[in-house]
């Protein structure tokens, strides 16, 4: 337990230096560490033996955060500038050259080298990183920056605080198993209680957001988002079962050992990384209805 809570300081302290950088190079720095720490995990857990894959999927992982926004590099490289550098070459080449170089390497590497290897290497470089890269394009991709970053805590906290809550309500009140054969500990009442715990701050965290930001979130907006606050934190709920999931097949306990207490980046991320790409999407919808 103790060994949790100074692993839990450590990653609080460094969440604050992201928040207080998070307009600069740095949100980028550190989402592409833990993209590719994630990468390697996925990959390590899977047992991909060919160090070709593994080293080029890992540099693709880290390489994609640049191509989220055309404000990551800024103040260091202007938006415009950087943005005819991304725009040059469509994304879904880069995409298509790594998936025909893994299956380059497969051939050259078939002894030791299976299918199975190439396609979860292609899923931790591709879809786990594009997944990270949702907290770069939230902040750049509205003129309000606040709301961007708004809903980047609104994605964290449906994932975090449905986990919290679930935790604690399920050792306080849990009785009926949810998934025994995914997770024995999960338990319905458990999950309830999460998503209860889940709305509940983020009312508070929408609430104070439109006391303390210069624009307010519009009362559609805030209803939209409210109203799909439980459906979110659900599928987050569910994104860390996927993981259990994961962890089944593969045979391990936890992703990695990099947060002592806690496992992996992965095992810290699973939830949100549901959560991420659905407040996206919530996101993409707004600048079509607002």
């Amino acid at each position: 337990m103790k060994q949790r809570v100074i692993t839990a300081l450590c990653l609080l302290a460094v969440l604050a230096v992201v928040v207080w950088q998070i307009n600069t190079p740095i949100l980028v720095l550190v989402i592409a560490v833990f993209s590719t720490i994630a990468t390697g995990e996925i990959m390590r857990c899977a047992n991909v033996q060919n160090n070709f894959i593994k080293v080029v999927g890992i540099a693709f992982s880290a390489g994609c955060q640049l191509f989220a926004s055309e404000k990551v590099l800024e103040p260091l490289v202007s938006a415009d500038v950087w943005g005819k550098v991304i725009g040059a070459v469509p994304n879904i080449i880069f995409v298509i050259a790594l998936c025909l170089v893994f299956f380059l390497a497969m051939l050259k590497g078939y002894a030791y080298t299976t299918f199975e290897d190439v396609a979860v290497s292609f899923f931790a470089s591709v879809v786990v990183p594009y997944g990270f890269s949702i907290f770069i394009r939230l902040r750049d991709m509205f003129d309000n920056e606040q709301f961007g970053i708004y809903l980047i805590f609104y994605a964290l906290i449906s994932a975090l605080a449905t986990d919290t809550g679930a935790q604690l309500m399920g050792m306080a009140f849990g009785k009926h198993k949810m998934s025994p054969n995914i997770s024995p500990k999960k338990t319905v009442e458990g999950a309830i209680g999460g998503l209860i715990f889940s709305f509940i701050l983020n009312s508070v965290a929408l609430t104070l957001y439109n006391k303390l930001a210069i624009i307010a979130i519009s009362p559609k907006m805030a209803a939209l988002l409210l109203g799909l606050c439980v459906p979110v934190s659900f599928m987050g709920m569910m994104g860390d079962l996927s993981a259990s999931v994961l962890k089944r097949n593969f045979g391990v306990k936890d992703f990695g050992k990099i947060f002592p207490g806690h496992g992996g980046v992965m095992d810290s991320m699973d939830s949100s990384l549901f959560t991420l790409p659905i407040t996206y999407a919530i996101a993409l919808l707004s600048l079509k209805l607002f």
